[in-house]
């Protein structure tokens, strides 16, 4: 086809059905083959996790082909030889590597990855599996990763996107970045890992696999042999200690003194504890030593074992007065069970946890840790879900069958847009992180620099050109003026948002309707203008979301799961955080709270509807009602006077209901209570735990809404916080917000 060139309908048509018609052919031909899917397993703890979808797999011999691959620590003897525990479970083994270099030290383990990648490229070329699943962030796993991208094999890795305090956020995140899918546990990795520009499509929010097992195996029957096996006869169910402690590996020698800290406090509490060996990192051999200096292994109240079964271990946590240690087991599984936790150290820095974790990450002394065993032993907590709800192997296997084999093997990231990257010198060190935010409003168009704190550096303003072409030509002066300024006020411009009313597509930076107030803006790309002549990273979207961005990160919203943001200003406008994400809806109108219904026999609204609460309570309503008054010679009272020159607004309706006009004081009632009953639907729909009023009229109706709330709220919701909004500029800061959070690999 020659360049320029436009496609006829039919020939359009003829293209998409071969397209349609050669994908349902790749996917019968899936249907009638076998998904290899080779697991591998370095450690008894991954085996805890990747257990439950083995059997998963397994169970499904129809579509999938299982292949196993055990090696590291599972085939030492010291550490119990776990890769029994395998072989009890009936699965085959395919291959066993030995790929650990005694030593316990920082060499041995830069060895053993390199011994795992001399082994492994034989395996995997007999094998071929088509997906290999790899967990965590152990160093036998980087080998793992490395070897199967480098051999062109699709890698799914369990739990990336998550923060730890160690050497294994490195390798976690490196093992990301080598992966093409990922099953991750808690909304905050998923988010992590799109900041990562990691393939938003390629990831499962699944839930973690040992979860499924715990929810419904921890209350056997049988708990209390279990405890009377390990512990002995006379040891009752929340009567002992389970301790697990690692080293770990970027600060060894601190680790082994909180180890020896650990077992003192231990020894003075005086209660009968079950101690597992720390696991093969470097420093595990030295604090194996201070456990034998200690008499650990002979002393009555402790036993010392090298490993537990992990249906046996689901039984001991869950049972157990109190875990301390610094394992992941402790603020992930105990969770699930109410297991109250100490966590010694930095190890699990960043981690989410529940309630039931206590942090000692100074723990400098004796007597802090005995503190805390004080204070932990034989509580109770509620059971907490963080980490998974029990379904995470058929989210899986659901997952796996859905990968399209016949897709490009090279994975790609999902950069920022961009239109020109441009070259940087070392004196952005010296800068201040700043963004350019735009305002682009029904009368006044607004440019600020922003800095990463949420002060406005320097603002601008003009009036708002009519057509397309002026507002354009206008914001693009503006924005080049701010960004010259920006250079002697040592501000390091990062990237532009805009803030606009009406509906916003904010993938692709196009307002596909506008306001009545801001004429042909329909179907208009911002974005594409912008980054072209300024050659930088331009973010768009509605100026109700970017009120509620920015009351995330600099207001009221900061560090609330659930909140709603309504803004009450010419119009009626808002937001919505749902489980710290930013609502936009299938067709990007989620959140025009100004359109909720609240009368079937109200005014006309701007939208063309009638009843909503914009048609009561917005700016131009109480305008309008303040017009009719004074039409009606209604508005005036003692105190009061209106220009013959000056238009009637809303402002003078609120003179008149604050000097005592009882009309006036009714339509603000009125608008008060629309806008309550608005917002005792959306309580009833999202349930959030917070409603910010932003905006010129918040004050006036704070009131309202909480005693509408107070009277027509379900009981449960009567509890809603209302606040009412302390920023100046949410809508510029909300823009700021959008490329500060990215470019500084947040979350938007």
């Amino acid at each position: 086809m020659m360049p320029g060139h436009a496609r006829n309908p039919h020939e359009l048509y003829y293209l998409r059905t071969q397209q349609a018609q050669e994908k349902m052919e790749r996917s019968e031909k899936r249907l009638n083959e076998r998904l290899r899917v080779c697991v591998a397993t370095c450690n008894r703890a991954d085996y805890s996790k990747l257990a439950p979808i083995m059997f998963g797999i397994k169970s499904h011999a129809e579509i999938f082909d299982l292949e196993v691959v055990v090696l590291g620590s599972h085939l030492i003897d010291d550490y119990g030889n776990t890769f029994r525990m395998i072989k009890q479970d009936e699965f085959d083994i395919h291959a066993k590597l030995h790929t650990i270099v005694r030593g316990e030290d920082e060499a041995a383990m830069v060895e053993s990855v390199g011994l795992a990648l001399v082994k492994l490229p034989d395996v995997l070329q007999r094998l071929a599996p088509d997906i290999l699943l790899v967990h965590g962030d152990r160093f036998d796993a980087l080998a793992l990763a490395t070897a199967a991208a480098l051999m062109n094999i699709r890698i799914l890795h369990l739990e990336g996107g998550e923060v730890s305090g160690t050497i294994d956020d490195s390798i976690r995140h490196a093992i990301s970045k080598l992966a093409h899918y990922h099953a991750v546990c808690t909304r905050s990795a998923e988010r992590h890992l799109i900041s990562m520009c990691e393939d938003h499509s390629h990831i499962i929010l699944a839930g973690c696999p040992s979860y499924d097992k715990l929810l419904s195996a921890h209350q056997r029957d049988d708990y209390t042999d279990i405890i009377k096996s390990w512990l002995g006869d006379d040891v009752k169910e929340q009567s002992y200690i389970v301790a697990l402690q690692h080293p770990v590996t970027t600060d060894i020698q601190n680790s082994i003194k909180i180890y020896e800290l650990m077992l003192d406090a231990l020894i003075s509490f005086n209660k009968r504890t079950l101690i597992l060996f720390p696991n093969i990192d470097a420093g595990s051999k030295e604090m194996v030593r201070v456990m034998r200096r200690k008499g650990i292994e002979q002393h009555p109240n402790f036993r010392a074992v090298k490993h537990v079964p992990f249906d046996q271990f689901i039984q001991l946590v869950s049972h157990a007065g109190c875990m301390i240690g610094n394992s992941s087991c402790g603020v992930r599984e105990a969770g699930a069970f109410g297991t109250p936790v100490i966590n010694l150290g930095t190890r699990q820095t960043g981690r989410e946890t529940g309630e039931n974790v206590l942090h000692v990450r100074d723990a400098d002394t004796h007597n802090k840790i005995y503190h805390a065993l004080e204070l932990q032993f034989g509580k109770r907590y509620p059971c907490s879900k963080i980490y998974g709800d029990g379904n995470a192997v058929q989210r899986i296997l659901k997952f796996m069958q859905s990968i399209d084999l016949s897709e490009p093997l090279q994975k790609k990231f999902c950069f920022p847009p961009v239109k020109e990257c441009i070259s940087q010198d070392i004196d952005h060190i010296l800068e201040t992180q700043s963004a350019l935010a735009v305002d682009l409003g029904g009368t006044n168009l607004r440019v600020a620099i922003v800095c990463m704190k949420g002060k406005v550096v320097k603002k601008y303003m003009q009036l708002n050109p009519k057509t397309f072409e002026e507002r354009i030509e206008l914001m693009l002066t503006m924005c080049k003026q701010a960004m010259a300024d920006a250079v002697h006020l040592n501000c390091r411009i990062l990237g532009v948002g805009v803030s606009t009313g009406g509906r916003v597509n904010p993938q692709d930076g196009i307002v596909l309707h506008s306001t009545k107030l801001i004429n042909e803006w329909s179907s208009v790309d911002i974005r594409t203008p912008i980054s072209s002549a300024l050659h930088l990273p331009v973010w768009v979207d509605n100026d109700g979301n970017c009120a509620t961005l920015a009351e995330r990160k600099f207001g009221h919203g900061k560090g609330v799961e659930n909140f709603v943001t309504i803004i009450t200003g010419t119009g009626i406008g808002g937001g919505i955080i749902q489980h710290n994400e930013l609502i936009h809806g299938s067709t990007f109108c989620a959140a025009e709270l100004g359109h909720i219904v609240v009368s079937l026999e109200g005014p006309e609204c701007m939208c063309g509807s009638h009843g909503c609460i914009e048609a009561y309570s917005s700016g131009l309503a109480l305008q309008r009602e303040a017009k009719r008054l004074h039409d009606e010679d209604l508005l005036l009272v003692e105190g009061m006077s209106v220009n013959n020159k000056e238009q009637v607004n809303a402002t003078h309706l609120l003179n008149a209901a604050r000097l005592g006009n009882s009309k006036a004081e009714s339509i603000l009632h009125t608008a008060g209570t629309a806008l309550g009953l608005g917002i005792v639907n959306i309580l009833h729909m999202i349930n959030p735990s917070l409603v910010i009023l932003s905006g010129v009229l918040a004050e006036h109706y704070e009131n309202p809404v909480r005693q509408v709330i107070s009277q027509r709220a379900l009981l449960s919701a009567q509890g809603t916080k209302v606040m009412v909004s302390e920023l100046e500029d949410p809508a510029l800061l909300g823009a700021a917000s959008m490329v500060l959070d990215y470019t500084t690999r947040r979350t938007y």
